[in-house]
Order: structure tokens, then sequence, then C-alpha cells
């Protein structure tokens, strides 16, 4: 098997989430990943642990696939490595904060003049220009400052971050895309590019149907949304609104905990179906709901018949009920119940991996499903567990040479 991206190679310098999501879904896909790491290591292998002294799931789940060679780049033996390595890769992928590796003297135009062929690629909180560049960004600073958190959560409370990860994973994302496009080009023109994914940019880019709504206040209020919009001059926080051409909302089910519930979207044409399940006829000609022009004035009401029958059912037989009808829904599903699922299980997507140190654990699956793609999910790599063997085999060094580079400070492991 031929796997996608099979014969590239990538130095990986990412640390924490953003960048090693997108060198994960580049193994996934069947690059060779170099984690290029400092003698301490990515600094998510000590965090969150739940077994003492051992690699914790922040890093395990974000790092299969990858092989790991530790290296001290304050040293000029270490930089030797570095410098051996951009040789014999095709992309080197970074996240440091602004201007870290300016001063170790390895900005894009000096790695470009090393390796004209090679693809950098780079994320940043705020990319590397503007008046926001050098300021410092984290997982909710993206979500906020990227349009999410004012449009999550309900209008008469806070603003919220979401579950997802979008400002950390959904970077990562852009960023594997950019370095795909890079790829492509250099196969027709023979030379490397700068990538660059910015946290901020990338969450304004998932949030462009909330820029679609701001532009259309412009025009009038929105009556896709339960609450007045008459006032606003931005994208209301929607709550659990579906902010699309179709209403939709989370219904409470039985026996009422906190996940009890089901998203369901009222779509025009599956109305008279729902109606007449839930009341009957009676339903069906009301005229509060005779039309989507109606049923979005008096949405309020319909939620609360929606709920008024959700209440009989549980999550799981309400979905096997509205699926009957065509109506577009799905459970509010826990951790716990992907965890169990069968679909998910049987996806690939909740995947269970051995570890020399933790034991059992699951990672969460590869998204990207290729025809022609079979890369085995395998553990993440213990610190500098690889050093030797990429020096052998990348770099071809003899072990002479490997043992003079560690005298000399190169590496510890």
């Amino acid at each position: 098997m031929d796997n996608a991206l099979a014969g590239i190679r990538i130095l990986d310098m990412t640390h924490v989430q953003a960048g090693p999501t997108a060198s994960q879904l580049l193994a996934w896909l069947g690059a060779d990943v170099i984690k290029f790491e400092p003698p301490t290591g990515d600094i998510t292998r000590g965090q969150l642990r739940d077994v003492p002294g051992v690699d914790s799931l922040y890093f395990t789940m974000l790092n299969c696939n990858k092989r790991s060679i530790t290296v001290n780049m304050k040293s000029a033996a270490g930089k030797a490595v570095f410098e051996g390595l951009l040789q014999e890769c095709d992309v080197v992928m970074e996240n440091f904060g602004p201007g870290v590796l300016d001063r170790l003297g390895y900005n894009w135009e000096s790695i470009h003049a090393k390796n004209p062929s090679i693809i950098m690629a780079s994320i940043k909180g705020f990319g590397s220009t503007g008046p926001y560049a050098e300021f410092k960004a984290y997982e909710n600073v993206a979500q906020a400052m990227g349009g999410s958190m004012s449009t999550t959560g309900f209008n008469d409370g806070p603003p919220l971050v979401t579950g997802a990860q979008i400002g950390d994973s959904g970077t990562g994302l852009h960023l594997a895309i950019g370095i795909l496009a890079a790829l492509q080009a250099r196969h027709r023109t023979g030379r490397g590019q700068f990538v660059e994914v910015a946290m901020m940019d990338a969450v304004m880019n998932l949030c462009r149907v909330k820029f679609r709504d701001h532009q259309r206040l412009t025009r009038g209020p929105l009556p896709e949304y339960s609450v007045s919009t008459a006032d606003c001059d931005a994208a209301p926080r929607s709550g659990n609104d579906s902010g699309g051409g179709q209403l939709g909302n989370a219904i409470r089910c039985k026996p009422g905990g906190a996940n009890d519930y089901i998203y369901v979207v009222v779509q025009e044409v599956v109305w008279e179906a729902l109606a007449r399940r839930i009341g009957g006829d009676a339903l069906v000609q009301d005229p509060r709901f005779s039309t989507l022009a109606e049923r979005r004035k008096n949405q309020s009401q319909m939620w609360q018949l929606l709920e008024s029958f959700a209440a009989q059912y549980t999550k799981r037989e309400l979905m096997a009920l509205l699926n009957q009808l065509d109506v577009p829904c799905g459970p509010i599903m826990s951790t716990h119940d992907l965890a169990q699922d069968e679909h998910v299980r049987l996806r690939d997507m909740y995947v269970p991996l051995d570890h020399p140190e933790r034991g059992s654990w699951h990672n969460v699956g590869m998204p990207i499903k290729l025809s022609n793609n079979r890369v085995e999910i395998t553990r993440s790599p213990l610190l500098g567990e690889h050093t030797e063997e990429i020096l052998k085999e990348v770099l071809q060094w003899s072990p002479e040479t490997i043992e003079r580079h560690r005298q000399e400070g190169a590496f510890t492991k």
C-alpha cells in the first residue's frame, strides 16, 4: 500500500496542541514525522498527568505515529543536527513564541537559503504581521479574539468558550491544509514556501456564518433566532438556535440528566409529519405553525410542545422515532456515550493502544478516510526514543559521530 504521504519527511518542532494536531494528521496520512524536542521534551509530556512519572494523555493523544529525537539547540553541536535534518526533510514545522527561532538564527529566509525546496510551516497566535503579532495566545484567547466567544452561550449570560478546541486543533487542521497545498505547489515548481496560520485567523474562518449574520443585520432583524436581534450591531449569542435557514434546538428527554437532550432540526418538509406525530391533525392545522415564518415567530411555543412530547422518551428512543419521520436529529453525546458507541468503534474513531509505561489507553482516531491509505495508529514516542535511529537512518551518521555530538552537548538521549 502506497499511503498518501509516503516519502514525505517532516521535522516537527511544534509542541502543546495546535502544531502536534497537524503533524499527527500528516503522520496518519503516511508522512515520516520526526518530533524534534529539547532535552526536557514537549511541555505536555508532564501536564495533567494521571500516572506519576509517565507521559500524560495530553501528550500521547497528540503525538502518535511520530519518532522522537532530543536536541539541544543552544549548543553548536545541536544546531549541526538541526541543519543536517533540514537538508533531509520536506517540511519543518514550528509554533514557538514570537521571535524564538529568529533569536536562534533560523528565520524563514535563513532556512530557505539552506534548503530552497523545504516548506516551513508556522503557527502563531496572531501571525507575523499586524499590531497583535508580538502577543501570546492560548486556546481560549483565540476563541475570544476570533469571534467565537461573543457568539456562544445565551444572550442573558456571559460569553462562553466552546468545548471543541477550535483555537488549537482548529488551527492545526488549517496548517495541515496549507502544508499539503505547499507540497503540491513544490511538485510543480521545485521550491518550498512559508506557510503561516494564525490562531485568531483560523477561529474567524470557523465563525464565518457569524460574519454572514453580522452583515445581514444591516438589513433588518434575523428571524431565525429565538431572541430579538432588532437592536443588535453584532451577531448575537445563539444559544442552541440552529442559526440557519431551518429551526433547530436542543430538546430535553427523560430521565432529565445533564446530557439527556436531543438536537432536532425542524425542516419545512418534515413539519407536517412531525406535527401529526406530536399532536395529530389539530397541530398540523394550528395557524401558529402553518408556515415557516409563523413557526419562527412562535418557535418558543413550538419547542415547548416538542419538549412535552420528548419527555416520554430517552434521547436514543426519540432519535429512532424521529429518524422514521426523516427528521434530522441527534442525541447530545457525552464523552462516555461516545467512548461506548458502536458506530464510533466501527469507524475506528476511538482506538485502543498500548504504551510501554502507561499501559492501555484510547485515542481519537483518524477522521479523514482515504480508500488507499491504511496507516495503523501507533503509540506516541518516549522522549528521545528514536534519537540514534534518526541520526543513523536519516543523516547516516556513524556511532562515532553520534557519540562525538553527544559529548559536545547536542543531545542527552
